[in-house]
């Protein structure tokens, strides 16, 4: 143990001429304790609603989305696509057409996104978990096709989660000519029946813009034969999706774009993202603040030790070792409130998460979960213990040096 060091742990603990010192000592601690423990709690909160938004993504997106680089437009029979199906790694493999359209029922009529897709979709993403009604997951029989409606799509449109008529789609015409004298040939028109079941994702993305039906369909109403507007896969259990994803950007160059769920939702996820750095910088200057209760401490105390200062510098302890007390008795006082921050903190977590004691609503129901989700991030408690002894060490250093200037004249 350092001579510097055992001094500042004797001073830490011991009473001081004036009782003032002690009680500001521990509101320092306090201080720093109680702005570390809101640093763990509200960024644990952050990440608990990313990663609940993340895990109803994966009832829907797929592990992994092929799009294409330039244009909207992939050739369905590309060499490419062919490699990447082959890969021992992919267990399912979508081909997918989605654009928007126009869709009206009985009088009413919204803007969709049209999405149609293999008949393996519903191995590809689960869908089958998410659906409300009598029916199943169904995309045509013969020569039929049947549009399952997002449960806000279903809402807006008066169709109910099943509907009698047909549900008719619009777009626009995109090959050839049109006469200008009839406006309705500049539209594709087609029709969809209901399969009895709509889809609820508790995404407002999907569950009020999409609707799914076959991929004959899609083609049909885009005018996209022969192409796809993405291919979507699902891995292997076991498969490291970064891994493959490599290994495919590999395969396709800069020909086409490769995706995972976190990219596919980017804007969503860029949102909190930036949220959570605000709340990061917030709390962090409220610990600033917080660190003024140790330089008002340090600077009574080194007033209360100048005779002891004194003493130690005629038993021959250098200026350098008697700045290193009072900075190691800042530095004591700073990585105390922060253990003592993050243990709480993570008992706050860890208490929240068993229990729930913070509730989103008085009634069940109304919100995906019943109580704040929280998701302790190792990273992030690293990150935050490395801030508050940063700050702290630094808020320590000029007063100490200015005052030990003052002493030693």
């Amino acid at each position: 143990m350092s001579f510097p060091f055992y001094i500042a742990r004797r001073y830490l603990f011991s009473k001081k001429s004036t009782h003032a010192i002690n009680v500001i000592s521990l509101i320092s601690v306090i201080g720093v304790a109680v702005a570390t423990m809101a640093l763990v709690v509200v960024l644990s909160g952050f990440n608990g609603f990313s990663d609940l938004v993340a895990s109803f993504f994966t009832n829907f997106d797929p592990q992994l989305k092929i799009e294409a680089a330039k244009g909207k437009t992939i050739a369905a029979d590309d060499p490419l696509l062919h490699k990447i199906k082959a890969l021992p790694s992919i267990e399912v493999a979508t081909e997918c057409v989605t654009d928007q359209a126009l869709a009206t029922y009985q009088g009413k009529q919204m803007m969709v996104m049209v999405k149609g897709v293999s008949e393996n979709f519903d191995s590809l993403t689960n869908i089958s978990h998410i659906l409300m009604g009598d029916g199943t997951f169904k995309l045509n029989t013969a020569n039929l096709d049947y549009g399952i409606l997002g449960v806000g799509v279903a809402q807006q449109l008066n169709t109910g989660i099943e509907w009698n008529n047909y549900l008719h789609i619009y777009a626009p015409q995109r090959k050839g000519q049109y006469d200008t004298s009839n406006p309705t040939n500049a539209f594709v028109a087609d029709s969809l029946l209901s399969p009895k079941t709509v889809f609820q994702v508790k995404q407002g993305k999907y569950d009020n813009n999409y609707i799914i039906t076959s991929l004959p369909f899609a083609r049909r109403l885009f005018n996209r034969q022969g192409e796809i507007t993405s291919l979507e896969l699902r891995l292997k259990a076991g498969e490291d999706i970064d891994k493959v994803k490599s290994e495919i950007e590999h395969i396709v160059g800069n020909k086409l774009v490769v995706k995972d769920r976190y990219e596919q939702q980017a804007d969503t996820f860029n949102i909190m993202h930036i949220e959570k750095l605000f709340a990061y910088a917030f709390l962090t200057f409220i610990l600033l603040v917080a660190c003024f209760n140790i330089i008002g401490s340090l600077s009574m105390l080194m007033i209360d030790k100048k005779n002891d200062v004194q003493t130690l510098r005629s038993l021959g302890a250098s200026d350098k070792q008697i700045n290193q007390v009072f900075l190691f008795e800042g530095r004591m006082i700073s990585a105390a409130g922060a253990v003592i921050g993050i243990t709480a903190g993570l008992l706050l977590c860890w208490l929240q998460q068993t229990y729930g004691l913070v509730k989103l609503g008085n009634q069940a129901g109304n919100f995906v979960v019943n109580a704040y989700p929280i998701s302790v991030h190792p990273w992030d408690i690293v990150g935050i213990f490395a801030t508050v002894i940063i700050i702290g060490w630094l808020a320590v250093w000029y007063p100490v040096r200015y005052m030990s200037r003052q002493l030693t004249k």
